[in-house]
């Protein structure tokens, strides 16, 4: 390799893998699942980015104790830009923090969403993963930034109607916007049979009625360290590293970075498209 040809791939942003967490009703930990998964793979060194688009209800910095002067309604606002959202968190986490209690952030038109993803498309900072903690259910917000990222993790947990809604999810991305692979994460179990027990139920129903690929992502154990870390306002990941949840968590961590994303062109808004080296999405889909 030539002198010139070295420099410009030093230049060339290196490829980001997107991650959409997400759940087809709230209260099943969805937020909990994100900012441990993100904790765990920036304490390997990975240079993480936390977008927290739960926009009407974000909670992510509660999560972690912080104190945001920014968040997502400035940027859409044009008051300021991602690089003034951004917080840091434990092991060089970096976080985008929503607003909480704001309807307008929670009703935003498919044109202002697509305008979010975009803004994120333009951030140049070099980054290996993009973690989208979404809102729940088969709002537009949720379905957008599930379709424009390479993996959605559908996090479950042993409730009859977070299994439905999760369900009803996967049909809408899949039928709807051209999801066809899913990771199934199984929260608050007592044991990882049980976890894959519940994806087996999931699965079967799937199967039956959907044209999709469902993969196990991991079960995180109902762990009382994981209850005590959420009060303390930390990951448990850091809290209690050696609990049973937080090595879920590193584990989790370990197979989402396998994780491979689709290639050529979906069809619909992406995030880091060019950098992904994807073909750009045609105009006005998902809009």
């Amino acid at each position: 390799m030539n002198q010139a040809s070295a420099l410009q791939q030093s230049n060339t942003p290196r490829p980001v893998k997107v991650i959409a967490v997400t759940s087809g009703k709230g209260g099943v930990g969805k937020t909990c699942v994100s900012v441990n998964l993100a904790t765990a793979m920036a304490a390997t060194g990975k240079r993480v980015l936390l977008l927290d688009a739960d926009l009407g209800l974000a909670n992510v910095d509660v999560m972690l104790g912080l104190q945001p002067a920014y968040n997502l309604s400035h940027l859409l606002n044009g008051d300021c830009s991602i690089e003034d959202l951004i917080l840091e968190g434990p092991h060089g986490l970096r976080i985008v923090p929503a607003t909480s209690g704001t309807r307008r952030m929670a009703q935003l038109t498919p044109t202002e969403n697509a305008g979010l993803i975009r803004a994120f498309c333009d951030y140049g900072e070099p980054l290996d993963a993009l973690i989208i903690d979404t809102g729940a259910g088969i709002a537009d917000t949720v379905t957008m930034f599930c379709s424009a990222a390479q993996e959605v993790a559908v996090v479950i947990c042993d409730d009859p109607a977070s299994i439905t809604d999760a369900y009803a999810l996967i049909k809408v991305l899949s039928r709807e916007f051209g999801v066809q692979r899913f990771h199934i994460i199984t929260n608050r179990v007592p044991t990882m049979q049980h976890g894959r027990d519940l994806y087996s139920k999931i699965v079967r129903v799937t199967d039956r009625f959907l044209d999709v690929t469902l993969d196990f992502g991991g079960a995180i154990p109902d762990d009382y360290y994981l209850q005590r870390a959420v009060r303390r306002q930390m990951t448990v990941v850091d809290a209690y590293p050696a609990s049973r949840s937080a090595l879920a968590f590193k584990n989790l961590a370990q197979l989402a970075d396998k994780w491979e994303g689709g290639t050529g062109v979906s069809g619909h808004l992406e995030f880091f498209v060019e950098r992904n080296g994807r073909l750009p999405a045609v105009s006005g889909a998902g809009q």
